[in-house]
């Protein structure tokens, strides 16, 4: 049997001139760079634009060490700075509703039943709102640990801190997003009340 390609290999031959090594790769790890750069900025747009500027900077540069850490931490490393460059210049708007609602949602259980369907997308979107209203340092723990599911240590490869940091702020950020999360049930609550019963004949 044989054994998968790392990423590690593919990055040694993509710098060799291997095109098909470079497509391979962009299948492998193009959706988890779009994810995490729609998660922090809110904006599809800025997310498109931040997954081709990682994909170019990994051909264009050999920054890249295999001692530092893994190669997916490092695509996430330069996702990371460009995101924080687009928002510190402002380019994004946070909660740009029309780019969460057209980004790709988790699948819904084929239920037919429009309700359940609908509870689960709003649930979707409160946790999105909530995650997006997480201070940045946070956010990106949030992002990377649990949505993203990349491990401590190379959350803090990516980050550039320490692992028991990662973990302190994850902590912390869970907290917050549950937080956020009651206020978001709330507001629901408060808004379901305020709607008018229907009269059923």
């Amino acid at each position: 049997m044989i054994e998968p390609e790392t990423d590690e290999d593919l990055f040694i031959r993509i710098h060799s001139g291997d095109e098909q090594a470079f497509v391979s790769l962009y299948r492998k790890r193009q959706s988890a760079i779009f994810r995490f750069a729609l998660h922090m900025s809110g904006s599809e747009a800025v997310a498109e634009d931040v997954t081709q500027d990682v994909f170019l900077a990994l051909i264009r540069e050999c920054g890249y060490d295999p001692r530092r850490g893994t190669l997916s931490g490092y695509l996430y490393g330069i996702a990371r700075k460009l995101v924080l460059r687009y928002l510190e210049r402002g380019r994004t708007d946070p909660l740009l509703q029309s780019d969460l609602d057209d980004a790709e949602l988790p699948e819904v259980a084929t239920t037919h039943d429009p309700l359940a369907e609908m509870t689960h997308r709003e649930g979707i979107e409160a946790l999105r709102r909530s995650v997006m209203a997480l201070p940045r340092r946070y956010r990106e723990v949030v992002v990377l640990c649990d949505l993203e599911e990349v491990e401590y240590a190379e959350a803090a490869q990516v980050l550039g801190c320490p692992i028991g940091t990662v973990r302190s702020r994850l902590h912390r950020a869970r907290g917050l997003l549950l937080e956020k999360l009651n206020q978001e049930r709330q507001k629901q609550n408060a808004i379901s009340m305020l709607k008018p019963a229907r009269c059923v004949i």
